[in-house]
């Protein structure tokens, strides 16, 4: 068992995750009789386009990877040895300190041909749709196969996480480098629903390149208590870039741009292209609702009055950019705005001097 006092995952003898609980809900997050964290390989042979395509007809032909190698605790991780062919995956789960959410990092020696990987989340969720993060905000799809399109979308793309949710409570999966996904929902024989998310991990395709996907590989993805999707976007953010240590005098650092609300994201900061020494800071609405928000940013920066820009850096309304938004903030005041669903906005800060 490994708790953190706001998450407590439960694994069995083959290094699975048999429960997930959120402390504070009391809820398990992992299906009744499934177990998180399966790798699954199936057979993928695409009648064409074999390193683009994946046919439907590839969940026919499933193995899954339940047996372990080894299975080693150390007290704050748990690490797993699987071998699948003339491959070797290892799955290294652990928790972090006030964070409700259950970590996983899979290092993969990959030697197999037209196989793919996946990896099942099946959870104990009431989802009839799912949020998968796509530029600047996300999409919903639904979970089920009612008509002919929703059957074609048996995988789909999600950028950082996918979010399922029902209401008062949600799970997200969060991903580092792992876009493709298939989820979908089933009625369990007590009556309730599980919810499987599967991250589609490696391919391996042999045209038009025989060597693609094969070598060592390193995965990352999170499994979090995720009430709403800002919630999945938190971790996407945390899994993707996270916290990096550098030397310094130990003070506190003010951070250069910050939002008042969780909903509106600053997506980049950036010098202005014109070299003048200006700051331009890209923000968006990542909920799908309308939003306001005080931008603040450090004053001791040297960074004057502000102005709403187009993505050309051009000031709304001058220059060209002739299009509605245009507004000015003063030296020292702060910039707020009131956001559309997955309104994208970008502010120019003059520089002093």
């Amino acid at each position: 068992m490994l708790s953190n006092g706001l998450v407590r995952a439960v694994f069995d003898s083959d290094g699975l995750v048999s429960s997930l609980v959120d402390s504070t809900s009391g809820r398990d997050l992992v299906a009744p009789g499934a177990r998180l964290g399966l790798l699954q390989i199936f057979r993928d042979t695409p009648n064409q386009w074999d390193a683009w395509d994946i046919d439907a007809v590839y969940a026919n032909a499933r193995t899954d990877l339940v047996d372990a190698v080894s299975v080693e605790v150390d007290g704050v991780s748990l690490a797993v040895t699987r071998t699948t062919g003339t491959s070797t995956i290892v799955q290294r789960w652990a928790l972090e300190e006030g964070e409700a959410e259950l970590q996983l990092v899979i290092e993969v020696d990959w030697h197999e041909r037209q196989k793919l990987l996946k990896l099942a989340f099946p959870l104990d969720v009431h989802a009839d749709r799912a949020a998968s993060e796509v530029q600047f905000g996300h999409v919903q799809r639904p979970t089920h196969s009612n008509t002919s399109w929703d059957f074609a979308r048996f995988e789909t793309v999600a950028h950082r996480w996918v979010h399922v949710a029902e209401p008062g409570f949600g799970v997200a999966v969060a991903n580092d480098s792992t876009y493709g996904h298939d989820i979908t929902r089933s009625t369990r024989d007590d009556g309730g629903t599980t919810t499987l998310v599967r991250q589609s991990l490696l391919r391996a395709p042999v045209f038009p390149d025989p060597h693609a996907d094969q070598g060592r590989h390193v995965l990352r993805s999170t499994v979090r208590v995720a009430p709403d999707v800002v919630d999945a976007l938190s971790a996407g953010y945390r899994l993707n870039l996270p916290l990096r240590t550098v030397a310094g005098s130990g003070a506190p650092v003010a951070p250069l741009v910050s939002s008042s609300s969780p909903a509106v994201v600053v997506e980049a900061v950036k010098l202005a292209e014109d070299r003048s020494g200006d700051l331009v800071v890209r923000i968006y609405e990542a909920r799908g609702s309308r939003a306001a928000s005080t931008i603040e940013v450090d004053t001791s920066a040297g960074l004057g009055a502000a102005w709403r820009t187009d993505l050309h850096e051009r000031e709304l309304g001058v220059d060209g950019a002739d299009v509605p938004g245009a507004a000015r903030w003063a030296a020292g005041e702060s910039v707020e705005l009131t956001l559309r669903p997955f309104e994208i906005v970008t502010l120019r800060f003059a520089r002093h001097g």
